[in-house]
């Protein structure tokens, strides 16, 4: 039997989590999407070049691929998303938000009712609450043993070379500026 203190948290989780879905849902009604599209969008426009594969939006979304590659040709077909070849491996294919998926992506998320939460608490309360919810995220990760998707440059696999080379040590390849912001499905905390 879970003690107070989880079912208080549930009980706040799940409730955050419907009035995100609902504020969520207006816009994208407004947009002519599905919940499953908006995600795999909101994945896509965060993702570095290693996770903004087919494979990785399933993996992400805990969805099947057969599901995520509907939900991917729907997307591309109205103009959001467009795929691009690997240049090793042209059998593998890349995600890339169009400017329309990026302009979706800056009208819905955050979500408004989020954003004035946020603005009526102080930066202190703001730091305290990222930094419970991180703690949480990897814990419930560790626990369903799954990826970690985190940011490119907290991987235990990121390495700086100068202040202006950073290397994947897992991939050996020199890491782009706008990818060690990004979550990258091969994260794996520092131990």
């Amino acid at each position: 039997m879970a003690d107070m203190k989880t079912d208080q948290v549930y009980q706040y989780l799940e409730r955050i989590s419907n009035l995100l879905r609902t504020d969520t849902r207006r816009t994208m009604v407004e947009k002519g999407l599905q919940p499953v599209q908006l995600e795999a969008l909101h994945y896509l426009s965060h993702c570095n070049r290693y996770s903004n594969t087919p494979a990785a939006v399933a993996d992400f979304l805990g969805l099947t691929k057969g599901t995520v590659s509907q939900t991917l040709g729907l997307l591309e077909n109205v103009g959001m998303i467009e795929k691009l070849p690997d240049y090793k491996d042209r059998r593998m294919v890349h995600l890339q938000l169009t400017s329309r998926g990026n302009k979706v992506i800056a009208e819905t998320i955050p979500p408004k009712s989020l954003q004035m939460a946020m603005e009526q608490m102080t930066e202190s309360d703001q730091d305290s609450v990222l930094l419970a919810l991180d703690k949480m995220l990897k814990a419930m990760q560790g626990a369903n043993q799954l990826r970690t998707f985190g940011v490119c440059k907290t991987c235990r696999h990121h390495q700086i070379e100068t202040d202006d080379q950073h290397r994947c040590a897992l991939t050996g390849e020199y890491l782009k500026a706008e990818d060690i912001d990004k979550i990258c499905r091969e994260h794996e905390s520092p131990a």
